[in-house]
């Protein structure tokens, strides 16, 4: 990936420094072909570090380990994106903080999609694993698996288009293997949703795929009767919420891959802040103001502590 994004900037440092343009005097403004906003950067740094910093303290205080491999990683990577555009505020032709914040901005929302597939899981268990088509435990696997193998296709995209303007070829194809990664990680996000429409329609319509395999299944086929817990739809809303907000940015980021490094829409600086980092930030706060600890967390341990009585007086 480093040495895919060194091939970018290249590229584009080349458009802007070869020898017609310099005599020209017309150098642009380095290798954004604008100017990061100072402020734009303070606010995203700022919002991005009260997020993390809070998601640190709900994870440690609900003891949800996940959250760290998920949201904390999220933020982390965004508050370092976001740094290095404030940087490039004030040095718009350094190179490094670029690179830095292409890598960090590219990578970063994928471990929050993740949180929304492990939610996915929670949000199974807690309803009834008989509604649903895969289990509750696959959803995770497969998913958080796709979005591992996207990265791993956009990695071998970036190491095959440095090798190409290493040897002075065009990079094009490893561009588009980076697209497809990413087009692969839209998939993945279809696929999520529909899975999980699915689920929700035969919840609200109560059309099992299977019959209550256990005393707990029971318990929750009793629990449907009473109508779903207002925590666990707030849960839900929140969850679409954020997974449409990272959907909006997947696809800006295809359009503008497709559109090309030199294209008009990764110059317009107008696009990146709302498209990306205005995407990612409702989706990373959504999660800390409507976060599992306190809607789905509770009703877990409910149906815990059910089955947990219920195993004692068999026995």
């Amino acid at each position: 990936m480093h040495a895919n994004l060194t091939s970018v900037a290249s590229q584009l440092l080349a458009r802007e420094f070869k020898p017609e343009v310099l005599m020209s005097g017309n150098t642009g403004v380095g290798p954004y072909d604008y100017i990061p906003s100072r402020s734009v950067g303070i606010a995203f740094v700022t919002l991005f570090a009260i997020s993390t910093v809070a998601h640190v303290v709900q994870a440690v205080r609900f003891r949800i380990w996940w959250l760290f491999p998920t949201a904390v990683f999220c933020g982390i990577n965004e508050l370092v994106g976001w740094g290095a555009r404030l940087y490039s505020s004030g040095a718009p032709r350094a190179l490094i903080p670029f690179e830095i914040q292409i890598s960090a901005t590219i990578t970063g929302p994928t471990p929050l999609i993740a949180a929304n597939f492990v939610i996915l899981e929670y949000i199974i268990k807690t309803l009834g694993p008989r509604y649903s088509r895969l289990t509750p435990k696959l959803y995770t696997i497969l998913f958080v698996t796709s979005d591992a193998i996207s990265l791993t296709i956009q990695g071998v995209g970036g190491a095959t288009a440095a090798l190409a303007a290493g040897n002075g070829n065009d990079p094009t194809t490893g561009g588009n293997i980076m697209l497809i990664g990413i087009i692969l990680q839209m998939v993945a996000i279809t696929l999520f949703v529909i899975f999980g429409s699915e689920f929700l329609f035969r919840y609200a319509n109560d059309k099992p795929l299977k019959a209550p395999a256990d005393d707990l299944e029971r318990h929750q086929a009793l629990s449907y009767e009473l109508g779903m817990d207002k925590r666990m739809k707030i849960a839900l809303y929140a969850m679409g919420f954020s997974t449409t907000c990272l959907f909006i940015r997947a696809v800006y980021r295809t359009i503008e891959l497709t559109d090309g490094w030199n294209g008009r829409i990764i110059s317009t600086q107008i696009y990146f802040n709302v498209l990306d980092g205005g995407m990612v930030t409702l989706a990373i706060f959504t999660l800390n103001i409507f976060h599992p600890g306190y809607l789905i967390l509770p009703l877990q341990r409910r149906f815990h502590r059910f089955d947990t009585v219920d195993s004692y007086t068999k026995a």
